[in-house]
């Protein structure tokens, strides 16, 4: 007898509520937008109709739901366009937000973008973007603040805007950060506790810097008010994420058929290329080679060792590295050690010594011989070009296209 009562309070209350809203529309275009209500109103009808107990309460349940979804309001998502910001991240981030209310045909996201001194922000490409505020004019009802972020990371530092992200924080704003963007959040204590990523190019960085973060090699990680992916199409797929957790997995499913994706990526896959499928599952003694150099970059293994350790004779380690990648064990492994401290050079502050010694060079005038030798500039160079690329009022793109000339 209760649960009859009950269930009759609950209908009379949401048809009173769809009956007030639709009378209350006074011109055409606000009663096609009540048509949604009127619906679920033929639908609470039925309740009353000689339906069992069971379908009268599946009925509530889902004009429930339905009005729920119709109240709604849409979220409201920042994007703070940091010098140098990855066009390709951003794009992918903002287009799946806009694919979201184009396939749904209701306005789901809302989005703006912001600067942080300036509205006008070069990205890596030397595109010029104009933002639509400032941080101190950013609207106060956005429910998250995704921060794009620039490379190399240690050009990051700017305590106002550590500040603003702090503030945007504790006002129970989410932050996130695509492509580098993670690590402003690092910086400013804001990841504290959280798993989180950032660009395969920035991990080791993210990790001795901020010990406190939990740093994963994934393509992004969502961790309660946190939202952090590696970069690139990466962003595509937190998006994705978010949008599925919000709206449904149809909806996301059916956003990437339209960006004609094979599929949707999730927050376990891992950033970069599997060594398999580089160099090819058909050679795994191959593989377990590579991998030893990638794992001893501080202290180098002799052919001899590697051969040894993966049960081959040097001669037939030589001729796997001929056959499959078109050059010798040592010339391979000095690649993967130069590219290591290229690394190091361009996203971290540690002196040219130390990089040396990190990447297994005895001395500083070996490694900078070597290192010419692979890039055609030294190391010191290689810093000095980044510097100016990265005060010069010289578009972004323009500059680090002839960088890449000068150094193959």
């Amino acid at each position: 007898m209760k649960n009859r009562v009950l269930l009759k309070l609950i209908t009379f209350s949401i048809a009173t509520f769809c009956y007030i809203f639709v009378s209350q529309q006074q011109n055409i275009a606000e009663k096609k937008k009540a048509e949604p209500l009127i619906f679920i109103l033929n639908e609470i009808t039925w309740v009353y109709v000689g339906l069992s107990q069971e379908k009268k309460l599946d009925k509530i349940k889902y004009a429930s739901r339905e009005i729920m979804k119709l109240g709604k309001k849409p979220q409201k998502y920042g994007f703070l366009l940091l010098p140098e910001f990855s066009m390709l991240a951003f794009s992918s981030a903002i287009e799946t937000l806009h694919m979201a209310n184009w396939v749904s045909g209701k306005e789901l996201y809302r989005f703006c973008t912001i600067g942080k001194n300036t509205k006008e922000v070069l990205s890596n490409s030397g595109t010029l973007s104009v933002a639509q505020y400032l941080t101190d004019e950013a609207p106060n009802d956005l429910d998250a603040v995704f921060i794009c972020g620039s490379s190399p990371v240690t050009q990051i530092d700017d305590p106002s805007m550590e500040t603003w992200l702090k503030l945007m924080a504790s006002k129970g704003v989410s932050l996130g950060g695509v492509c580098t963007g993670s690590y402003l959040l690092a910086k400013a204590g804001l990841l504290n506790g959280y798993r989180a990523t950032i660009h395969w190019w920035s991990i080791s960085n993210l990790r001795d810097e901020f010990p406190n973060t939990i740093v994963s090699n994934h393509l992004f990680e969502v961790d309660r008010d946190r939202y952090t992916c590696s970069g690139g199409t990466a962003a595509m797929d937190m998006m994705l994420f978010l949008i599925g957790k919000e709206h449904g997995m149809e909806l996301a499913s059916t956003i990437s058929e339209q960006f004609v994706c094979e599929r949707i990526r999730t927050h376990e896959d891992p950033q970069r290329i599997p060594l398999q499928a580089r160099i090819g599952t058909g050679q795994p003694k191959l593989v377990d080679a590579v991998q030893l150099m990638e794992a001893n970059i501080r202290e180098p293994l002799s052919s001899d060792d590697i051969a040894f350790h993966v049960g081959v004779s040097r001669r037939h380690l030589e001729r796997l590295f001929k056959q499959n990648l078109d050059t010798v064990p040592s010339r391979y492994y000095l690649g993967i050690r130069l590219n290591h401290a290229k690394q190091l050079i361009t996203q971290t502050d540690r002196s040219i010594l130390e990089i040396g010694q990190e990447c297994g060079f005895a001395s500083a005038p070996h490694f900078s011989t070597t290192y010419k030798g692979f890039f055609n500039v030294t190391p010191s160079e290689e810093r000095k070009l980044l510097s100016v690329a990265m005060s010069s009022s010289e578009p972004v793109g323009r500059k680090k296209r002839q960088l890449w000339k000068k150094s193959y």
